[in-house]
């Protein structure tokens, strides 16, 4: 087996992906327009599950990036884009709970409320 193959069969299967291959994958709305990256994860740390993708976005180069949690399941794969699809447009991503470089929220029940709540309108 090669190198490639060796790397991909540890970054993918059929049924899960690293997070170092979905960090950085691009975002799109309904229509097709990018709205950013994912930048991280937020793992449950007792279950495992992942609870937000946290989307990047705006900024040149990352510089004044702001940082929207994005509820896992608000996410969908789109094979032809080879990015993340999600039902908000930008103007309900603008709104959402988010944060600066630097400013990183608690991440707790009140939190997790707002911005689950945030997405349910």
């Amino acid at each position: 087996m090669d190198r490639d193959t060796v790397n991909i069969a540890r970054d993918e299967t059929e049924r899960l992906i690293s997070s170092k291959k979905v960090e950085g994958t691009q975002v799109y709305d309904s229509k097709g327009e990018k709205l950013g990256t994912i930048d991280s994860f937020m793992v449950e740390k007792r279950t495992g599950q992942v609870e937000y993708a946290v989307l990047a976005s705006g900024g040149l180069f990352g510089a004044s990036s702001r940082y929207y949690p994005l509820p896992w399941n608000e996410l969908s794969y789109d094979t032809e884009k080879g990015g993340y699809v999600v039902s908000a447009g930008p103007e309900q991503i603008e709104g959402a709970p988010s944060y600066g470089e630097g400013e990183e929220p608690r991440f707790d029940s009140d939190y997790d409320d707002r911005v689950r709540g945030h997405y349910r309108r």
